[in-house]
């Protein structure tokens, strides 16, 4: 029966069809000028070239004529399944229904022409409420966390989200965002979110940070083009709890800023899902940069940043791929010098192994200061274990190297750029890999081969728990 059907459609894909409307059932909660939104597009596409007028004043029915068209060209079996597919697709899309279910019958309309046809979509709405609670690692934290979501809550497609989370290295932190789609393809959405949060930067700076800001972002997925996103950033930073071994630096840096940025950032991710987590093949891209304090903006902090990243990975046998990454990033402040909030971090098993995170770069007594400059780069082999390949756990070696610096602004821009580039830091070890979806643990023993005298060095075993890697 399926293969007499299948050979019945392909026999008819050139029989004249056209869509005279779609119906869109079981959407009780989601608003009709929405559904109508979402499906307009495709109808318009469907019946650009359609002689025919409209049969309906249904507000899903398309309208497009052209009786002077000597030579019309009629809408097809095979463009009312196109239709159908696309229609179908982008209603899974909107993360509204459970289920969508097509099918094709005869219109209707009581004007309808000869070989006119409805589109009927048959749905199950997924649930308006979801909650969660969880305990995570990632980025060599842990932390608790709880997350509320309301699913199309105003029946246009919006999400609300609330989280609320608990940890280790970040002590309080919750995040509050509402999410519009703003193109029918849903590709492109808005973001204005509240935010906040209370991290231990202790074990390198000899203080803690407090966050509360205010972010509105537009996101575009222009699939094999990247994402591009544009994004508004208003954060009210503090520095305080100062540990009694602070140094002259962190005590200056201590206190209240207030920063009031423009950004924009591209990624460009063309990696399988494995790879993602641990080499196999494609490749990574990413750009951003940020300005802030300048003209209108105001604020305490005034600079531009920019920073890149590219990961390309590739299987040299079967059971052997390597992976390639940088990083690099600049930091130019326009007046006075640099917040410490602002400034690059680098080292630890996320980026330069065999390193204490965060202790590469400037340096007072106890307290690593962060830098305007920096870049970093590795190499990782990764193997199955042998006569085990289907195992999530992995042989893995590396070499990393990579350096920052704070900018001298006697010297020009080349000169800080070589002088940063001539004196890496060096690691290479050894270890095991754990693919553990979406975050990767790894237990590494390696040892520093370069570094310099400020370096916090970190020889023998080290255990990075994280989503980014070098």
């Amino acid at each position: 029966m399926v293969f007499h059907l299948a050979q019945l459609v392909n026999d008819n894909l050139e029989a004249p069809l056209r869509v005279a409307n779609v119906r869109i059932e079981g959407a009780h909660n989601t608003r009709k000028p929405f559904l109508g939104w979402l499906v307009r597009p495709w109808l318009s596409a469907h019946s650009s070239s359609l002689p025919l007028p409209s049969s309906s004043e249904n507000p899903f029915a398309k309208s497009n004529t052209s009786s002077l068209d000597p030579f019309p060209h009629h809408p097809t079996l095979k463009s009312v399944l196109h239709t159908a597919r696309g229609i179908g697709s982008v209603l899974q899309d909107t993360d509204i229904f459970k289920s969508v279910d097509a099918r094709i019958e005869a219109s209707r309309d009581p004007q309808a022409a000869p070989g006119d046809v409805d589109i009927v979509f048959k749905t199950r709405e997924k649930g308006k409420f979801y909650l969660k609670t969880a305990t995570e690692f990632g980025h060599n934290d842990g932390n608790a966390s709880a997350t509320g979501r309301i699913r199309n809550a105003l029946g246009g497609g919006e999400t609300v989200e609330a989280n609320v989370s608990f940890g280790t290295k970040t002590r309080r932190a919750y995040h509050a965002l509402f999410a519009v789609p703003l193109s029918p393809d849903l590709r492109t959405r808005g973001e204005l979110s509240l935010y906040g949060l209370e991290r231990d930067l202790s074990s390198y700076a000899s203080a803690s940070e407090g966050l509360r800001g205010i972010r509105a972002a537009i996101r575009s997925d222009q699939g094999a083009l990247g994402v591009h996103e544009v994004a508004y950033d208003a954060v009210l930073r503090h520095i305080g709890s100062l540990t009694s071994s602070a140094s002259i630096s962190m005590r200056e840096s201590a206190g209240q800023t207030f920063k009031s940025a423009l950004s924009h950032s591209w990624t460009l991710d063309t990696r399988d899902a494995g790879a993602r987590i641990a080499a196999a093949r494609g490749m990574l891209a990413k750009f951003s940069h940020e300005l802030a304090g300048v003209g209108p903006l105001g604020g305490d902090a005034s600079f531009y940043k920019a920073e890149g990243e590219t990961q390309a990975s590739r299987v040299l046998f079967p059971g052997l791929s390597a992976s390639v990454s940088a990083r690099a990033g600049i930091l130019h402040h326009f007046t006075g010098k640099s917040h410490f909030s602002d400034r690059f971090q680098l080292g630890g098993p996320l980026s330069v192994r065999s390193f204490r995170a965060n202790s590469l770069g400037p340096r007072d007594g106890p307290d690593s200061l962060g830098g305007d400059l920096y870049w970093a780069t590795g190499l990782s082999l990764i193997s199955d274990l042998p006569y085990k390949p289907h195992w999530p756990l992995k042989l893995h070696a590396f070499v990393n190297a990579g350096r920052l610096d704070a900018m001298d602004r006697t010297k020009s821009l080349a000169d800080n750029v070589s002088a940063c580039v001539r004196a890496p830091s060096v690691s290479a070890g050894v270890g095991l890999l754990y693919r553990f979806d979406p975050v990767r643990v790894e237990v590494n023993f390696g040892v520093p081969l370069v570094a310099s005298k400020s370096d916090g060095l970190r020889k023998g075993v080290q255990v990075g728990i994280g989503i980014d890697f070098l």
